[in-house]
């Protein structure tokens, strides 16, 4: 695998790092801290979320270190303590991290991760780690609506030239393949991660020759296994659908090559293909493919399949690559906990004139509860860390949203959804393949009931505090209301 990798340490917010050196001169930096990763809102009004990221979040803490010209920079600022820079020299991460897997589907407000470590190292990693966890989240959740748009045609991800920098187009590429894409154009996430790299030409091709033919037939002898031709550089049905019939049958039909393809890239994609299908099929070439491409989301795709166009794959790129939409993911880093001395966790919350601002306290677990008859996904709930969910006896679940709304679960598995990572600074998660991954996520979006799946309105999936956490975050609030009187 390419290493791409360098070190970021400085990636992160100023006041990470005056906030850091505040603890150390105070005392509190080595308090044990838990910090939550969540987010507050599915994008584009969606029934869930797909986690990507975990994977780059791990290489960046096993990293975590500052060069000396790092500790000079900071000298220079004038800010920090002599005695905390010559911390900064020796500084790595030894706590714990729990999360959950990439290509899991995910819900607002529930942690997708959790940093247990001393208070200066919990605080330290914030600002990166919800960038790449935000990052690639939002784009494996686009591009998963995209993919499920096309009713089983394959999708392409051909967004680099209009990603938001090389590690945009690169990690949003390996984001867009965990959740289903088919391959990208970005080569460099083919070296790197094994994303599969494809592409067919540029109208540039067309126009460098003497015609559009030569162009075609010179393509086809160079890439006779692989020839996929440009067919809008100048008129679709006058010249390049027929052009491109020539080419193939002059060069591929000889050597018996039937895998071969067409693609537009403008106009009117559902009439085009009506009448590129007909004429490649008249031509005998009823096996040669359909490609198009041309600032394509999930609801242009899903249009004009069900105005009969004929496509049997699509070239997906600004609207996936930046997640046009919806283009950030609102996930945050907020403190839940804090242990003391005698190892007692205490639990912290945010309050908020902005109830979806309140933060849920405490150092949690998350329980996926399964329904047994058909293995779908009923809901989730949030509990403390020393609960557990009896999968033998009955369960009542709250809608959240809808608090009238409840549901009686009484035949279901309980998996839980937060992974050791980290513990005391070392990795014990063994990084499974982007593969694997990727087939993870898949299964997981075969969980979801078709209501939840829903582009427009989706089904509010049920995620429930359990009891004993509902009754804590009930007296917190009681008690903050009660001081501020």
């Amino acid at each position: 695998m390419k290493d791409i990798s360098r070190n970021l340490t400085m990636l992160c917010d100023f006041y990470e790092l005056t906030m850091a050196n505040g603890y150390f001169k105070s005392g509190i930096g080595e308090k044990i801290s838990y910090f939550d990763v969540f987010y507050r809102s599915n994008p584009d009004d969606a029934g869930f979320a797909i986690a990507a990221g975990l994977e780059q979040v791990i290489e960046y803490i096993n990293d975590l270190h500052f060069d000396d010209d790092d500790i000079e920079y900071l000298r220079s600022k004038g800010l920090f303590d002599d005695a905390f820079l010559d911390y900064l020299r020796t500084f790595k991460f030894t706590g714990d991290i729990y999360a959950v897997t990439e290509g899991t589907v995910i819900f607002p407000g529930e942690p997708i991760m959790t940093v247990r470590a001393k208070a200066i190292e919990a605080q330290f990693i914030e600002t990166y780690v919800l960038l790449l966890l935000n990052h690639q989240s939002m784009i494996a959740t686009k591009a998963n609506r995209i993919v499920r748009a096309a009713e089983g045609r394959a999708i392409s991800e051909f967004g680099s030239r209009r990603a938001q920098g090389a590690d945009g187009a690169i990690l949003g590429a390996r984001a867009a393949y965990i959740a289903g894409c088919a391959g990208t154009a970005c080569t460099i996430a083919d070296e790197a991660f094994g994303v599969p790299a494809t592409g067919t030409m540029a109208h540039s091709w067309v126009q460098m020759f003497p015609d559009e033919y030569t162009a075609f037939k010179t393509y086809c002898e160079c890439y006779p296994e692989n020839a996929t031709l440009l067919v809008d550089t100048y008129d679709v049905l006058g010249s390049g659908i027929p052009n491109a019939i020539r080419a193939f049958k002059e060069v591929l039909v000889p050597k018996g090559i039937k895998k071969c393809g067409i693609r537009l890239d403008s106009g009117d994609i559902t009439y085009l293909t009506k009448k590129a299908r007909k004429m490649l099929d008249e031509a005998g070439l009823d096996y040669c493919k359909i490609v198009v491409s041309n600032s394509l989301d999930e609801f242009i795709i899903g249009d004009i399949i069900r105005q009969g166009a004929k496509v049997d794959a699509f070239g997906v790129g600004e609207r996936l690559i930046t997640s046009k939409s919806n283009p950030v993911f609102g996930g945050v880093y907020k403190l839940c906990a804090v242990e003391e001395s005698d190892g007692t966790i205490t639990p912290k919350i945010k309050i908020s004139e902005n109830a979806a601002k309140v933060t849920t306290p405490h150092f949690k677990k998350v329980y996926r509860l399964y329904s047994n008859d058909d293995m779908k996904a009923e809901a989730d709930l949030i509990c403390v860390f020393d609960e557990t969910v009896d999968d033998t006896k009955p369960l009542e679940i709250f809608d959240p949203v809808h608090t009238w709304k409840r549901k009686l679960l009484t035949n279901f598995t309980a998996r839980e959804l937060l992974v050791p990572i980290f513990k005391d600074g070392k990795q014990v998660y063994n990084l499974p393949s982007i593969h694997e991954i990727r087939e993870h996520c898949k299964r997981e979006i075969d969980f979801l009931w078709d209501e939840v799946l829903r582009f427009e309105n989706p089904h509010n999936y049920y995620v429930d505090l359990s009891q004993k956490l509902w009754d804590i975050k009930n007296d917190m609030l009681h008690k903050m209301r009660k001081t501020e009187r």
